[in-house]
């Protein structure tokens, strides 16, 4: 029998992609950004990104509490969808249980705190990877705000001069330090600074294509493969932004170094317990110019 090829029996190219999530999210741990939930560029400095749905039988309008915030949210994640992991239900029950403990008392200390060591636990049960990437540097990223410039946004505030502020948050997709500006035309001064406090990385300048809009920079690293790879980069970007603090704001540097003397630098992936394989990569230099190949 000749199979019939006709595509004119198919139904429309959108009919094959309904769009909507028919699995109950009720127990799952997901991950959620920009694209579920509308804030400032970087996120909410309490929050990791990292959620467990409390009430997902409609993935559209899940419940979700954040595991570094604490705060119950209502995400759309019919969309775009990523699981990592599932809770058994006792343990679903306990923080629920919390939730409702937290409404009653307005008290979200104690959930806040099992949320968060609960958020860890994932990460070091499902590891380092494409999936989790983002959040790792989201977390790393948000010990940078924290000790630098602690707010309610997951971002570092400079001031560069009379009239002139930058904001710089992390993209965790794209692992690049995104500087926003308040005019059309590229900044000549904060070009420079840049390119000196972040020798190692891509500067792009991306530019406004209408009249309203501003001019912003991107310092892009190499993405991460390994834990250790994102510490490192981490660090490069906590350097990175010390530098354009002491560049411009001195006296500000000034009166936060004490008291990372005295405390340190805040690190939450450097006591996280993940196997990675003991390797040492190291960098092989480009042949020499004129060199021969023997055969």
């Amino acid at each position: 029998m000749q199979p019939n090829v006709h595509t004119d029996a198919r139904p429309e190219a959108m009919g094959d992609v309904p769009g909507i999530c028919e699995l109950s999210l009720t127990r799952a741990i997901v991950q959620y950004r920009d694209v579920h939930e509308m804030d400032a560029p970087g996120g909410r400095i309490e929050d990791i990104g990292l959620a467990l749905v409390v009430e997902g039988r409609y993935a559209a309008t899940a419940e979700a509490v954040d595991l570094g915030s604490g705060q119950v949210k209502v995400l759309d994640l019919s969309t775009e969808l990523v699981v990592l992991d599932w809770v058994y239900e006792p343990t679903l029950d306990h923080v629920s249980e919390l939730i409702t403990a937290t409404a009653a008392t307005r008290d979200n200390d104690t959930l806040k705190r099992y949320a968060f060591q609960l958020g860890l636990r994932v990460l070091e049960r499902v590891g380092f990877g494409p999936l989790t990437r983002a959040t790792f540097l989201r977390l790393g990223f948000r010990d940078i705000c924290r000790d630098l410039d602690l707010h309610e946004g997951t971002s570092i505030r400079f001031v560069l001069g009379p009239g002139r502020l930058t904001r710089a948050h992390l993209d965790y997709d794209a692992c690049a330090v995104v500087f926003r500006t308040a005019f059309p035309e590229p900044d000549v001064h904060l070009e420079h600074a840049l390119a000196e406090a972040f020798l190692t990385a891509d500067l792009l300048r991306v530019e406004p294509m209408t009249e309203e809009g501003a001019v912003e920079y991107q310092v892009r690293f190499a993405l991460p493969t390994t834990l250790g790879e994102a510490r490192a980069c981490l660090s490069q970007v906590r350097r990175g932004l010390l530098s354009m603090l002491a560049r411009f704001e001195p006296e500000r540097l000034a009166s936060i170094a004490p008291v990372m003397d005295t405390f340190g630098e805040r690190e939450t992936l450097g006591g996280l317990r993940i196997h990675e394989p003991a390797t040492h990569v190291v960098e092989v230099p480009p042949p020499f110019a004129g060199s021969h190949v023997v055969h």
